[in-house]
């Protein structure tokens, strides 16, 4: 039983302030089985929160709820640029003499789990974990360079783009385990045809997910007056979710529009979070007379469970990518399921929840046609809708994170 696991995530700093998220979430349930999970991470902030203070020393350490957290000294940083690319290699660099002097102290681990999202973290987990003579798992939540190809903000035969790809696969191939965050994994590995250099029965799958019982606490404990979320006219389609252009959220209000032109009168967009195109999305609902969309502002995180607890459906949106044929793992999807609503999705993913367990539809292909086709379509039949919200409730449990740990307590002690 490899009962010391070490945790790397660079961005775990807001899961010890927040205590909460994908990594603090695996800490607290390997704790409950009989494991010791500590989580490294930077020191640097990657919002407007303060950084945590080294005092000039290459770590400190601290403890939320029994898990040890290790904050490595990085550069700070506010904004992406090359500051951002600085924190990244500092982190890197840290990690090595940072991992030997907290192994001296409190013994070695059994096992690192080096978690993406940038790909030096998994260097970093590859390279020590050699040094210690233990076995390193990589996670990728997110594909570098191929998410960045995606998104158009990076050419796919551009050099920098060879040299991840090259990076990439280097990590693949030597990883001992790898867990991805998304399905269809292994179809990315066929793709790339790298079958030949990389062992497919190492990779495996691990969805984000959902702790039930505190987003049903939450959602019991935190709850917003709001008389829109009250008004039972209104078949209320909720968002919630960051607004930056990479959200595409234009694209619903195309939606919303020719909703609103067909002279339906009960549907109703209302969006919740912020983001540097809010304000855009504000301005033009007043200029094109939109008046079927409600923006709510940002709510703090312990308010989303009774927020999507309350719609009529909950909508899943972002910019659909060819990255969507491996499948999905957006945070939000499975606090979607734990709401217990039909889920209308605005492009149809590869290993589809919603398909799979029948709760929710897919538009066929991202237009502002077909969503706003799909939206009325599932608008259509409150006895469907219910039962796929009923499908959704009960899909939920298998994302709860005390089923994603025992995933994970299979991989550690296969590795």
């Amino acid at each position: 039983m490899k009962t010391n696991v070490w945790i790397w995530n660079h961005y775990a700093t807001g899961m010890f302030r927040n205590q909460g998220g994908r990594h603090y979430w695996f800490a607290e349930n390997l704790r409950k089985k009989g494991y010791k999970a500590t989580i490294f991470c930077s020191s640097a902030s990657h919002n407007s929160v303060p950084d945590v203070e080294t005092g000039g020393r290459k770590y400190i350490t601290d403890t939320v709820d029994g898990i040890p957290f290790v904050f490595v000294k990085t550069v700070s940083y506010r904004k992406n640029g090359f500051r951002r690319i600085r924190n990244m290699v500092s982190f890197y660099r840290n990690l090595f003499p940072v991992a030997k002097s907290y192994a001296k102290i409190n013994g070695k681990p059994d096992i690192i789990l080096a978690s993406s999202v940038h790909p030096l973290t998994l260097v970093a987990g590859i390279q020590i974990a050699k040094k210690l003579g233990v076995p390193c798992i990589c996670e990728v939540r997110d594909l570098w360079p191929e998410s960045l190809v995606a998104y158009g903000m990076l050419k796919k035969d551009s050099v920098l783009a060879k040299v991840l790809y090259r990076g990439e696969k280097w990590i693949y191939k030597r990883a001992d385990s790898i867990i991805m965050t998304w399905e269809g994994g292994k179809d990315y590995i066929a793709d790339k045809g790298w079958e030949n250099w990389i062992d497919i029965s190492k990779i495996h799958h691990i969805s984000n997910g959902v702790v039930i019982d505190s987003f049903d606490r939450n959602s019991e404990e935190y709850r917003i007056s709001d008389p829109d979320l009250d008004d039972g006219y209104f078949k209320n389609i909720i968002y919630a979710g960051a607004i930056r252009k990479v959200n595409n959220l234009g694209l619903l209000l195309d939606a919303a529009k020719i909703i609103q032109n067909q002279g339906v009168k009960d549907i109703r967009f209302m969006i919740y979070g912020g983001g540097d195109e809010l304000e855009k999305l504000v301005r033009r609902c007043k200029e094109e007379g939109i008046q079927n969309v409600v923006f709510k502002g940002e709510i703090g995180k312990m308010y989303v469970p009774f927020v999507i607890k309350k719609a009529y459906i909950n909508i899943l949106h972002n910019m659909s990518t060819t990255l969507d044929k491996y499948g999905q793992s957006q945070n939000k999807l499975f606090e979607y399921l734990a709401a217990g609503r039909c889920i209308v999705q605005t492009y149809r993913p590869g290993y589809s929840i919603c398909d799979r367990s029948g709760c929710g539809i897919s538009a066929a292909v991202q237009t502002a046609q077909e969503i706003a086709a799909t939206v009325m379509s599932a608008c259509s039949d409150d006895d469907a809708c219910c039962q796929m919200g009923k499908n959704a409730r009960k899909a939920a449990n298998e994302y709860d994170f005390n089923c994603l740990t025992e995933k994970l307590i299979d991989i550690i002690e296969s590795a």
